[in-house]
């Protein structure tokens, strides 16, 4: 009989999803994954969240929490971390990592978005709205000449958080990025997009379907 895991609904591209990945990974935790299509969202996933947005963790009745559902990246993440966290990802400044993540949720991704899809927003040009998203790069800029990562010499749940984003900033157009006055912060997402964590985190799997054999992630290597 196999062992009963925590279950997550999750989308390789998505960077809230990457995002919960993550700590899974730092947290040195084992789920079943469940790899989706946005256009084909299984019906096990919406019965137990009808947004239908990713990640989704929902949580193994065996471990005492009654089949609990998260449906936040930020809950996940910090789930994940609060039950392990052998790196210290926590030990940091809480309300000013929490403070920087919402600024990214709240307001960075609100540019990225209009950026990347600047044709279904035609009120600004993408150079506008690239522009308005470069005053949170220049911030992140402004916190790596102090150290190598976002809040101090060691990672933190900060960048873990923040990371996809930035990365998903970066990939709309990687040349003008990369020619960005920020070498900090250019120099911080080649590092992560380097990082084993990261590797593991994006292996493809296939989507899904009723019946197919469990997926434990992270894969176990050797």
């Amino acid at each position: 009989m196999s062992v009963s895991l925590d279950r997550l609904y999750s989308f390789r591209r998505c960077p809230y999803a990457m995002r919960a990945r993550l700590g899974i990974v730092f947290a040195e935790l084992s789920v079943e994954l469940r790899e989706i299509e946005l256009k084909n969202k299984p019906a096990p996933m919406l019965a137990i969240s009808p947004k239908g947005t990713v990640p989704v963790l929902q949580l193994s009745a065996s471990d005492g929490t009654s089949g609990r559902v998260l449906e936040e990246s930020q809950d996940i993440l910090m789930w994940a971390l609060e039950r392990h966290d052998p790196q210290g990802l926590l030990d940091t400044d809480l309300s000013r990592a929490q403070a920087l993540i919402q600024h990214n949720d709240d307001e960075f991704k609100y540019w990225l978005d209009r950026y990347k899809y600047a044709d279904r927003h035609p009120q600004q040009t993408q150079l506008e709205y690239r522009q308005q998203g470069e005053v949170f790069l220049q911030q992140l800029e402004q916190l790596l000449t102090e150290h190598s990562y976002l809040l101090g010499d060691r990672i933190s749940v900060a960048d873990i958080a923040i990371m996809p984003f930035v990365r998903q900033f970066a990939h709309v157009d990687r040349e003008v990025f990369f020619s960005l006055p920020y070498p900090y912060l250019q120099q911080w997402l080649t590092r992560w997009l380097e990082h084993p964590a990261f590797i593991q985190v994006m292996y493809k799997f296939k989507p899904w379907q009723e019946g197919d054999e469990r997926v434990v992630f992270p894969l176990e290597t050797h």
